[in-house]
């Protein structure tokens, strides 16, 4: 509480919106707040657009028509002031279904946000907006990078939101599910503080509050099958200890590299990823590692991408926004506690996402099952089930 002009007044946060006093700082008897001190920096102006001209969406392949009908509802509950969420599978084209509301804000001189918590994610899907979206503008904004806060399209991460207040007439929220923005009130605060219109939120694994506040038919959008229309590929589970789990990895490695395919095998931790990338690379050729502390992680998924790699040993850093065509994914220790239902979905989920490649394997390799494995498979059959 803040003692001013004879009253008692309550001290709250013009960025986050907290109240709570433990919170809450002085300097020279000025309150600030200790939730969000860290979001300081420049902040966008209302003034500046990029717009010129007409914006057409350019894509690669025409929508399914189940993509056609959700897009079409997305720009419906845009123009009528409704905010949406897209509850999509993995591989299923979620950033496709927003092209066409994208599109229509453009041409209304609107300003466009699409946010996401990653850094890495955020860049790959600046270079697809600036793919599809030829005419326009469209800049990545996250830590480090943060000279230019202006442009058509603006992709950024969910922290960088705080530097644009009451900005985007059409917000998009991908990956809401994801670290760090899942559980953060600072950052989920921030989102809302940035919308001055209607946003739409995508997630392949929402938990059941967020489905529950978009209980409207036409605000809870499903989309349980892949654009290609062929069946997501099934985990299997491979119980295995102490060595042979080494084992049945290193065989798997091997048919892919005689296969030329290319691999990802997920570790729960940095230890132990760098640990099974010191043992695999013994045995496997074109290999590397990644992990968020790994300062050139970029260049190794470029080279991965390139064909100069074959295998990434990996923590949950590639587990979004990754597409590869032909991959195979191991998930080594699939037991471990960190991964649950909605992580082992999105690994799994990195498989058989490409036309003309839509098979591929998937295993949890561990020494016991669990509740979680036998979920995310039962999801996975359920989504086929579907088509």
């Amino acid at each position: 509480m803040l003692y001013e002009g004879g009253f008692y007044i309550q001290f709250k946060c013009e960025i986050c919106g907290n109240e709570d006093p433990k919170y809450i700082g002085y300097l020279n008897n000025t309150p600030y707040c200790r939730k969000c001190i860290q979001f300081k920096g420049e902040a966008a102006s209302e003034d500046i657009s990029y717009l010129k001209g007409k914006s057409k969406a350019i894509l690669k392949y025409e929508l399914s028509q189940e993509q056609k009908v959700i897009s079409n509802k997305v720009l419906n509950n845009f123009i009528n002031g409704k905010d949406t969420l897209i509850y999509a599978v993995c591989g299923a084209g979620k950033t496709e279904l927003v092209f066409e509301v994208i599109e229509y804000a453009l041409n209304h001189k609107m300003k466009v946000g699409f946010a996401i918590p990653r850094k890495d994610v955020v860049i790959e899907l600046a270079r697809r907006f600036q793919a599809t979206f030829k005419k326009n503008i469209v800049i990545a904004l996250f830590g480090g990078n943060t000279n230019l806060l202006y442009g058509d399209i603006i992709c950024l991460t969910t922290h960088q939101l705080y530097r644009y207040e009451h900005y985007f007439d059409l917000l998009i929220l991908d990956e809401i599910d994801a670290f760090p923005y899942k559980g953060n009130d600072v950052l989920e605060a921030i989102f809302k503080r940035s919308v001055k219109g209607n946003y739409v939120l995508m997630s392949a694994t929402p938990d059941d509050k967020t489905l529950k506040s978009f209980n409207d038919n036409d605000t809870l959008l499903k989309l349980f099958t892949r654009y290609h229309k062929k069946p997501i590929p099934v985990p299997k589970i491979v119980i295995r200890f102490s060595i042979f789990k080494y084992i049945f990895i290193i065989k798997k490695l091997k048919e892919y590299e005689e296969k030329d395919l290319p691999s990802f095998v997920f570790a729960p931790t940095i230890e132990k990823c760098e640990n099974l990338y010191s043992y695999l690379k013994i045995f496997i050729k074109n290999i590397d590692y990644v992990h968020s502390k790994r300062d050139n992680r970029n260049q190794i998924i470029d080279k991965f991408r390139d064909q100069k790699l074959k295998c990434l040993v990996c923590t949950a850093v590639l587990e979004r926004g990754v597409t590869i065509k032909n991959l195979q994914v191991i998930i080594f220790d699939a037991d471990d506690q960190i991964y649950n239902e909605k992580s082992l979905n999105q690994i799994s989920g990195r498989v058989g996402r490409v036309i003309g490649a839509t098979s591929g394997d998937v295993y949890y390799v561990a020494e016991r099952k669990t509740k979680y494995m036998e979920k995310a498979i039962e999801f996975t059959i359920y989504a086929n089930s579907k088509l």
